[in-house]
């Protein structure tokens, strides 16, 4: 099976992080900044970089953008130029679009012109920091819809030495405990009689709000 090969439009520190990553892993990148000081600088980590307006609908043709399998548009604060890269990409074919979004009202525009997916990078990462700070055994928090959300907590002093039974995070709280890490291990589907260990860390999805009631439960 052929590698996906991704493009990312705007080299701000979003983009330069997605592109430094999905290179890392191994993926051939394509790299695209209107400002060529910021292409040059990620040219040496990623497979092309090229300098180019990504509103202008002949530029992305000639780079042949509709044979990536995934384009981000990584475009910081530039809405407008966003919006219009996002509407091209659509018109051209691209396979699957991700975009950034600055709020909740670009997001919905993106959504309503064929984003695929939209992303709020600064927002939820301000979220994973504002349960960092209420909890710190809140090792990260992965929003997975706008219900639902995903946490990985370190089993605090109250969990370690009972079983999750005990626990009875379901009963008490409407979470589901969907795995153990111990080490290098991943329990998948724990047993209701497993006893948490000093160090586990524990993979919990459920509803925000009593997930929320769940980490003000353990707080250390």
């Amino acid at each position: 099976m052929a590698k996906k090969q991704y493009a990312v439009i705007g080299m701000g520190r979003f983009g330069f992080s997605v592109a430094n990553a999905l290179s890392e892993m191994g993926f051939d990148v394509l790299a695209i900044d209107s400002d060529e000081q910021r292409t040059q600088a990620v040219s040496n980590i990623v497979t092309h970089a090229v300098s180019a307006d990504s509103t202008d609908e002949e530029a992305l043709r000639a780079l042949g953008i509709r044979n990536f399998d995934v384009v981000v548009v990584a475009i910081g604060e530039d809405i407008q130029s966003s919006i219009l890269t996002t509407l091209i990409l659509k018109d051209i074919g691209v396979e699957t679009i991700i975009v950034k979004a600055q709020n909740e009202l670009h997001g919905k525009v993106l959504n309503k012109i064929g984003a695929d997916k939209v992303i709020y990078p600064e927002r939820d990462m301000g979220m994973r920091v504002a349960h960092h700070l209420t909890s710190p055994n809140i090792l990260d928090y992965i929003e997975i819809s706008d219900d639902y959300s995903i946490l990985e907590m370190k089993a605090s002093q109250d969990m370690v030495g009972k079983n999750l039974k005990e626990l009875d995070v379901r009963a008490r709280f409407g979470c589901n405990v969907m795995a153990i890490k111990r080490g290098n291990k991943m329990n998948i589907s724990p047993y209701a009689d497993d006893l948490l260990e000093e160090g586990d860390i524990l993979v919990i999805v459920g509803e925000k709000s009593d997930l929320t009631k769940l980490e003000l439960a353990y707080p250390k």
